[in-house]
């Protein structure tokens, strides 16, 4: 397998052009080559330093956790796209001033809420505003391109965790959403098979498995529910201090024809060191990965939370507070994409009905990620 980045070296004008303009670099510490030499690295290897360095939501070093707000380094090229603000997520004017070229890459993970793609969309919007041209060094989708999972979002909930209606897994890569909004840029493909090396893009997504549930694991960020944040298992981790693992594991497991066959709950209890149930006693399931072909965990998950719901319902609960830059919508119907499967499982409705209402896609939703790889 080769990414973008590991192609461009032999694009003799590409790497040309750079060499006499004044660029702007989009990335994290995910972005490496096949021998894991970072994208800064390869393209001083190359000639080629950039002017300004773009970070993402987790910093440019990658070291912020979820929703932490990450300031620009004074006297330095950094420049931060995940502050305080919805405003803080875009280039500002003067940080684009003088640059010729902006070059994205970015490690991805295949689920419409995971914030680096909608990073590189406001990026590449902003520099075709500012008449700067982007380049795309594009990667794989870790998780392919065949498994479509997830509604699109209904009017009225479009946010950071999914700026454009698609599907929730959505099987797309970085470049092909980014050229969809932007189709000025210009995009270096990845070719061959394999997969690149596996580098968590940020801190809570630490191995391959992580990303394959998160597509279903991320919708307990909407939740009272832990995630697993503060322990080495994030998104296969789910539980709370009141919560029973092995009556959970068990209905999940009954579950597992309807739900799919690629994986399998194991009662646990565990401890986060922070985050949600910090250094509190956790009963929960961690979600085991046995085919990530099988695997569907949007499904998976929403029928987990309607599990611990009706399980506990004096005890869980739906996040209400800020999130992602939005205040008055709850977190999980900006996950979900609508209202409807808080609603369902607030009212007790049967969890396999509704994942399958939230999981399944139709024709729309299969026309929507066509439109993106034509």
């Amino acid at each position: 397998m080769q990414t973008g980045l590991d192609r461009l070296p032999d694009l003799t004008d590409l790497v040309t052009r750079l060499r006499k303009e004044r660029i702007g670099l989009l990335a994290h510490p995910a972005s490496v080559n096949a021998h894991l030499v970072h994208v800064l690295d390869v393209l001083d290897a190359l000639d080629i330093r950039p002017a300004v360095l773009f970070g993402p939501e987790h910093g440019w070093a990658g070291h912020a956790q979820d929703m932490i707000a990450v300031s620009s380094v004074e006297d330095t090229r950094i420049v931060s796209l995940y502050g305080e603000s919805f405003d803080d997520l875009t280039p500002k004017k003067r940080d684009l001033e003088g640059l010729d070229t902006v070059v994205i890459d970015l490690q991805d993970v295949g689920a419409r809420y995971y914030t680096f793609v909608w990073t590189a969309v406001l990026v590449a919007r902003a520099c075709r505003e500012a008449g700067v041209r982007v380049v795309v060094l594009d990667r794989p989708n870790p998780l392919g391109s065949e498994a479509i999972e997830g509604r699109l979002q209904e009017s009225g909930y479009l946010s950071f965790v999914g700026l454009e209606p698609i599907p929730i897994r959505h099987g797309l890569t970085i470049a092909e959403i980014v050229k969809k909004h932007v189709p000025e840029v210009e995009v270096v493909p990845f070719g061959g098979n394999g997969a690149p090396p596996w580098v968590m893009p940020s801190p809570n997504m630490p191995t391959l498995d992580t990303a394959f549930v998160y597509p279903g694991g991320c919708l307990i960020e909407g939740t009272n529910l832990s995630e697993g944040r503060g322990t080495t298992r994030p998104f296969e981790l789910v539980g709370a201090p009141w919560l029973d693992g092995k009556r959970l594991a068990r209905a999940l497991n009954e579950a597992a024809p309807a739900l799919g066959r690629g994986y399998r709950a194991r009662a646990v209890t565990f401890e986060p060191m922070f985050h949600k149930h910090a250094r509190q006693q956790c009963g929960g399931v961690q979600i085991h990965v046995t085919d990530r072909n099988e695997l569907r965990s949007v499904g998976l998950y929403v029928a987990l939370v309607a599990f611990a719901h009706h399980a506990r319902p004096d005890q869980f609960a739906f996040r209400t507070e800020r999130y992602e830059f939005v205040d008055d919508i709850p977190a999980f119907d900006l996950l979900t994409g609508s209202s409807r499967a808080r609603e369902r499982i607030l009212a007790g409705d049967d969890p396999i009905a509704i994942a399958y209402e939230i999981a399944s896609i139709g024709p729309h939703e299969s026309d929507i990620v066509a439109s993106y790889r034509r």
